[in-house]
């Protein structure tokens, strides 16, 4: 009797051992969240809700966001305001309001332990943020004024190494270099209403005219003669289309017709100014999160389900899946066979980096010449950006195809014909972006890979790779431009090499010591002309002008 006591007791302790264990209170991990680098702290933690959905107090949005909270006890509802924007969310609704625009929610406000608990990224995107989630560190990345590329910087390698004095690049002083420069762009982005149009212009046809024209005057007067915009930020639109929704960043509200065409009148405003209009298009990115409650019904994500992929937060078209492709493809051609634009132009969207990808059974399907799984993506993404290229120089022979692929294709440890660089990602091995096939059997007409980071960075330096870039152009016929980071320029979380503009003027005199350079890009248009840190407009008016 004592030993069949004995065996319960020991019974009883061993179900009960997994919630006193150190691993099962290590796994609680507590939901840590940074604004533009800098750490927001919360009275009470973060949460998940059972739909995951992150809740926060509506002190992380007054305090961290600086925007103004009210709370109605008598009706449940919390009124956040920030600038022209205005969000309503009451307890117990599946609905917010958005300025005057109804949105459907997963989770709306509750309250927890007395505390009012709003959802971060929803509350965060409509007031013009971008949204980033670690799921393996419960870490929430918020950005303002700029749409992260999809990989941060690279960070310098911690093994010991012997150091070394060094070497500082030459900066060629060329009297009057930069006029022969091709190519002076600037690309404006429609993301998160970013450059264009404003959050307050939603729905106000002549509002949002008058802003692209006024971004257009200051861009003309700093001595750009191209812009980038982008058209298709979401799998949607900023032009009428058979195949997409409308996108949300004209109306506050995806599939919403916006009353005129957008791109009909920027290509116009453009050519009027004598710049030329590249349209930019997000290839594989279906979504910027995770949701659909917002979606339009004929969303990619909607309509075909199967064609998508959930990965770092967001949702994307798997490249895996032919239909899913021609579906991109089938975009595109309709602005190139619709307007009048000088050129079509890809951004690095294409397999996320360093994440979880989910296309086994597009693998399993799909795989046809056995190749390996690296191999098979990088070959979907060849089949793309080869058919694509096809199609639009049938219809447009004239019209300029190119692509902003990450700035480093390969690290020299990795390919001993790759770049002298230590950079975390690169775009052959976390993009599966093959830029060198796509140059040497010339399927682009450009290329402009994006070089953002200093002349003193050492793990990626601005020189060592426009030296690399120009050898892979030599010899063809594709043109370089050097994509440059003007939205770093003044940027608090930047270092001192970046806290002036003469970093971007000193890359841009770099690139006059070869031919190659046809010219540059500059990310982002509101960086240079509206944020204006420094004066960079007016250092880039003397440069381009001298």
């Amino acid at each position: 009797m004592n030993y069949r006591k004995w065996m319960l007791s020991l019974l009883v302790l061993m179900l009960f051992l997994p919630l006193w264990s150190p691993g099962a209170r290590a796994a609680a991990v507590q939901i840590t969240i940074e604004l533009d680098g800098e750490a927001l702290v919360s009275d009470v933690p973060p949460y998940i809700t059972t739909s995951n959905v992150t809740m926060v107090p509506i002190s992380v949005i007054s305090k961290g966001l600086n925007a103004g909270v009210v709370w109605n006890q008598n009706s449940k509802t919390v009124t956040i305001t920030q600038g022209d924007t205005v969000l309503k969310l009451t307890s117990g609704q599946k609905n917010a309001w958005v300025n005057d625009a109804s949105v459907a929610l997963d989770t709306s406000v509750q309250i927890k332990q007395g505390r009012v608990m709003v959802p971060i990224r929803f509350v965060s995107e409509n007031l013009g943020l971008q949204v980033l989630w670690d799921q393996v560190n419960k870490h929430i990345s918020l950005f303002s004024n700029t749409e992260p590329p999809q990989s941060v910087d690279p960070e310098t390698p911690t093994t010991p190494t012997t150091p070394t004095v060094p070497t500082v690049p030459t900066i060629p002083t060329i009297p009057g270099g930069s006029t022969s420069k091709e190519m002076k762009g600037a690309w404006i982005s429609t993301v998160f209403n970013l450059d264009w149009p404003s959050v307050s212009s939603a729905g106000n046809e002549a509002k949002q005219k008058q802003e692209f024209d006024n971004l257009l005057d200051k861009l003309k007067a700093v001595g750009f003669n191209a812009v980038f915009v982008q058209v298709r930020p979401s799998a949607d639109s900023l032009y009428p289309s058979a195949l997409v929704p409308w996108s949300k960043v004209l109306t506050g509200t995806q599939g919403k017709n916006p009353g005129y065409d957008p791109l009909s009148y920027m290509v116009s405003a453009a050519h009027s100014r004598g710049m030329q209009f590249h349209a930019w298009f997000n290839p594989f990115r279906a979504t910027t999160d995770a949701s659909t409650s917002a979606l339009a019904s004929n969303h990619v994500a909607k309509a075909h389900p199967e064609w998508i992929v959930n990965a770092d937060g967001k949702k994307y078209i798997n490249p895996g899946i032919p239909e899913a492709r021609q579906h991109i493809i089938d975009t595109v051609m309709e602005v190139v066979k619709g307007y009048d634009v000088d050129g079509v132009h890809l951004d690095d969207y294409f397999y996320p980096s360093n994440v979880t990808f989910a296309d086994d059974a597009a693998y399993s399907t799909y795989n046809t010449k056995k190749l390996s799984k690296a191999d098979w993506r990088r070959d979907n993404i060849n089949e793309f950006v080869r058919q694509l290229g096809e199609q639009i120089h049938k219809v447009k022979p004239k019209a300029s195809y190119g692509i902003s692929p990450f700035g480093v294709w390969r690290n020299i440890k990795n390919d001993s014909t790759g770049s002298d660089t230590s950079a975390g990602v690169s775009a052959y091995d976390s993009m599966y972006a093959d830029v060198r096939t796509w140059i040497k059997q010339g399927w682009i007409d450009y290329v402009a890979p994006q070089i953002y980071w200093s002349l003193s960075f050492s793990t990626a330096r601005y020189d060592k790779l426009v030296d690399w870039w120009v050898k892979e152009v030599e010899n063809t016929n594709v043109k370089l431009y050097i994509g440059l980071a003007g939205y770093k320029v003044g940027a608090s979380d930047q270092k001192a090499e970046w806290q002036s503009g003469d970093q971007i003027i000193n890359q841009l005199k770099y690139n006059e010591k070869y031919e190659e350079v046809a010219g540059s890009i500059m990310f982002r248009a509101n960086d240079v002309v509206v944020r204006n840190p420094f004066g960079l407009s007016s250092l880039l008016t003397f440069y381009f002008k001298s």
